[in-house]
C-alpha cells in the first residue's frame, strides 16, 4: 500500500500480537474482535490481527477479524517458513484487503545464536519467504529482526532483495529498544538513498520502549523517510511495551508545524479506544500516562487552576475534547488554590460571600493536609459548617450481608440509616450478589432508584488491611455524578460510595427545585 501523499503517515497497528502476547495482557477471541472493529473505527490502516501460527486459537482469531473487520487492511505475523506462511495465508484470505507480514532476524546475534545461519542463508530464506508471500497476496511486508543490531550494509542488501521479491513494505524494527533518535533518524535516511527501488516501497519503523524512546526513535524514523509506524494502544507490548499510538497520533497533531504529516485517525476515539482495552485485558494504565491516563488533563496545583481558569492554554496543549475526553478537571488537594475551590464551589451551585468563602478555604486547606484528595461532599459539609446548615443527607450507620454459593445461594443486605430529618430508616433486599443487594437495600432505604453508569473498586493501600476505594458514577439531568466510599472492607466502602453518589443527587434535585420555585416566585 504505497502512500498516494507523502506526508501521510500510515499507522500500522499491532496490539492484537506484540501487545496481546506480553505478559497480563493475553486477549480472548471475543475480546480481541472487539478491539479489531474498534481500532477499524479509530481509522487504523493496518490491524496486525495476530500469528496465526501460534495456536489455534489464534488462527480463529485473525481469520474471525478478517472476516469481519472491514475498512483496514488485516495483517498476519508470519516466521520466513512455507508453514508458517500458508497459515497466515489461510487465515487473512476473507480480509477486505490482506496483508501477510513475514520476518527473520539479521543481526549477528541472532544469526548465530537464534537461527545458527549465516547472511546468504538469511537472505535467501527472506526472499523465498517473499515470494512465496506473494503467490497469495500482493500486499506483502518484510521485517528484519533486530534491524538495529544488523550491519547498515547488509540491511541495505537484503531490502534491496525483497523489494525485488515483491515487498511493498520494509519494516526496521529496533526490536529490544536499543537505539537513540540520532542513530534512528541517520540509519533510515541511509536505507531510503542506498536501498534499490527505495522509491517503489514503504519505510516501515517498529520501536519498543526499553530505554523510554520508543515514541521519540518512532518520531526520529518518520524525520528519516519511514511513512509506516508501527504502535499499540497504551504502548502494550513486549518487556517495555511499543510506541504508544495515541501519542505518536497527537504528537503529529499537535506539531504540525513541526512535523508537517498527518494520520487518518480519528483522535475522538482514542481514549474511548484505550478504555475498551483496559477493560479488555484488565491493566489500568498510570495515571500519568500521557494523553488517555486520568491526570493528562488534571491539575490540582493553584497556580495551574488559576491559570486555567483564565485561559486553558496557559496550562495544556490539547484540548482534552480533541482524545475523546470530556473536560479538563481542576482535582482539588493540598496544592489547589482559592480560585480553583471557588469555582468547584460555584459549578455546585453554592453562593458564598467573600467572608464565607475565606472561611471555607481555612477549613479546606486544613482538611487537604489530611487527605489525599477533597470530594464534593467534603466541600459541602465544609459550606454546612460556616453558613450554619445541617448535614442534610443519609448517613450509613449499620450494614450486614450475608451471602453463598451454589444454585440455591440468596445474598442478602440489610441497612441501617440516619435520615436528613434526624430519624432512622432499615431496609433489607436480595440480589444477584452482595454488592447488588446492598444497593437496592440502599434504593429501599432512601426511597429512590438510582441509574449507575459504572461501578469500581480499587486498593489505594498495601497488605491484607489495605484500604479500599469504591467509586460510583451516575448520571442525572445529563450531568455527571461521582460518589467514592473509603474503608478496610470493601462492602462498607461500596454503601459509603453508592450513598456519596445518591445524597449528592438528591441535594443537586432540590437545589433545582428551589431554583424553580423562585423563578417561579413561589
Amino acid at each position: 500500500m504505497t502512500a498516494i501523499d507523502p506526508n501521510r503517515v500510515i499507522v500500522f497497528d499491532t496490539s492484537l500480537r506484540d501487545g496481546e502476547q506480553a505478559p497480563g495482557f493475553s486477549m480472548n477471541t471475543r475480546g480481541k474482535r472487539r478491539l479489531a472493529h474498534a481500532l477499524a473505527e479509530l481509522g487504523v490502516d493496518v490491524i496486525e490481527a495476530g500469528f496465526p501460527s501460534a495456536s489455534p486459537d489464534d488462527f480463529a482469531a485473525v481469520a474471525g477479524i478478517a472476516r469481519e473487520v472491514r475498512g483496514a487492511s488485516i495483517a498476519g505475523l508470519a516466521r520466513a517458513t512455507r508453514g508458517d506462511i500458508e497459515a497466515c495465508a489461510r487465515a487473512v484470505e476473507h480480509a477486505e484487503r490482506p496483508r501477510i507480514h513475514t520476518f527473520i532476524s539479521t543481526s549477528p546475534l541472532h544469526r548465530l545464536h537464534k537461527l545458527n545461519m549465516d547472511k546468504a542463508q538469511v537472505l535467501e530464506s527472506a526472499v523465498a519467504a517473499v515470494e512465496l508471500a506473494k503467490r497469495y497476496v500482493d500486499d506483502v511486508e518484510f521485517s528484519a529482526e533486530d534491524a538495529i543490531r544488523t550491519e547498515p550494509e547488509y540491511l541495505v542488501e537484503i531490502f534491496s532483495a525483497v523489494i525485488a521479491a515483491g515487498a511493498r513494505t520494509v519494516n526496521v524494527p529496533d526490536t529490544v529498544g536499543y537505539s537513540t533518535p540520532t542513530e534512528v533518524r541517520e540509519l533510515f535516511a541511509r536505507l531510503k538513498r542506498e536501498v534499490v527501488g527505495a522509491d517503489r516501497v514503504i519505510f516501515s519503523c517498529h520501536c519498543h520502549n526499553d530505554l523510554g524512546l520508543a515514541v521519540a526513535n518512532s518520531l526520529a524514523a518518520l524525520e528519516g523517510g519511514a511513512r509506516q509506524v508501527e504502535c499499540t494502544v497504551n504502548g502494550i507490548g513486549e518487556r517495555a511495551g511499543n510506541a504508544a499510538l495515541e501519542e505518536l497520533v497527537m504528537v503529529l497533531r499537535t506539531r504540525q508545524e513541526r512535523y508537517g504529516m498527518s494520520t487518518g485517525i480519528n483522535t475522538q476515539k482514542l481514549y474511548p479506544t484505550s478504555r475498551l482495552l483496559q477493560s479488555i485485558t484488565g491493566q489500568e494504565v498510570q495515571r500519568n500516562k500521557a494523553i488517555v491516563g486520568e491526570n493528562a488533563f488534571a491539575h490540582e496545583a493553584g497556580i495551574h487552576q488559576h491559570g486555567m481558569l483564565k485561559h486553558r492554554a496557559t496550562y495544556e496543549i490539547m484540548h482534552p475534547e480533541d482524545v475523546g475526553i470530556t473536560k479538563s478537571e481542576l482535582v482539588l488537594g493540598k496544592h489547589s488554590g482559592r480560585h480553583a475551590l471557588k469555582d468547584r464551589l460555584t459549578r455546585m451551585g453554592y453562593s458564598l460571600d467573600e467572608a464565607e468563602t475565606d472561611k471555607v478555604f481555612a477549613s479546606f486547606k486544613a482538611l487537604a493536609d489530611k487527605k489525599k484528595e477533597i470530594y464534593d461532599a467534603d466541600l459541602e459539609a465544609l459550606v454546612l459548617a460556616v453558613t450554619g446548615g445541617n448535614s442534610s443527607s443519609y448517613q450509613l450507620l449499620s450494614l450486614s450481608i450475608q451471602s453463598a454459593t451454589g444454585e440455591s445461594r440468596m445474598p442478602t443486605a440489610s441497612v441501617r440509616l440516619s435520615t436528613p430529618d434526624g430519624g432512622e430508616v432499615c431496609e433489607a433486599a436480595v440480589g444477584d450478589g452482595p454488592v447488588d443487594a446492598l444497593f437496592r437495600a440502599l434504593s429501599r432505604a432512601i426511597g429512590a432508584e438510582i441509574i449507575l453508569r459504572s461501578f469500581h473498586i480499587r486498593s489505594i493501600s498495601y497488605g491484607s488491611d489495605a484500604m479500599g476505594q469504591a467509586t460510583v458514577e451516575a448520571v442525572w439531568d445529563g450531568k455527571e455524578h461521582i460518589g467514592r466510599g473509603t474503608s478496610t472492607d470493601i462492602l462498607e466502602s461500596s454503601a459509603l460510595a453508592w450513598l456519596d453518589v445518591a445524597n449528592r443527587l438528591l441535594k443537586a434535585r432540590a437545589r433545582a427545585a428551589a431554583a424553580v420555585e423562585e423563578v417561579a416566585g413561589v
